[in-house]
């Protein structure tokens, strides 16, 4: 059986793949870094709501990438996990 790693590395040699693949990057990024910050501190969703006043709802849709975040969102939410918010430009490989 073929890890994560194995078939992403195979599918990344299909140009139209890649340029999806990086399309989307930097959303999935923020996905993760909201989803890993959660996880780190042992917050469910429920939680989280509770401390920043943001719908738990609204948490899901983000996590699961059906929402787009504001900047204000991400600093309620950096807030709520006693965080700071980072954002940075970073060169293209």
């Amino acid at each position: 059986m073929k890890t994560f790693d194995e078939m992403l590395a195979k599918q990344m040699k299909d140009e139209e793949f890649k340029k999806e693949y990086e399309a989307i990057q930097p959303e999935m990024d923020v996905i993760r870094a909201i989803v890993d910050a959660r996880t780190s501190q042992n917050l469910t969703q429920k939680e989280l709501s509770e401390r920043t006043g943001i719908n738990q709802a609204d948490i899901s849709k983000l996590e699961n990438g059906t929402r787009n975040p504001s900047i204000n969102l991400l600093k309620r939410l950096a807030e709520g996990m006693g965080m700071t918010l980072k954002i940075e430009f970073v060169p293209k490989h």
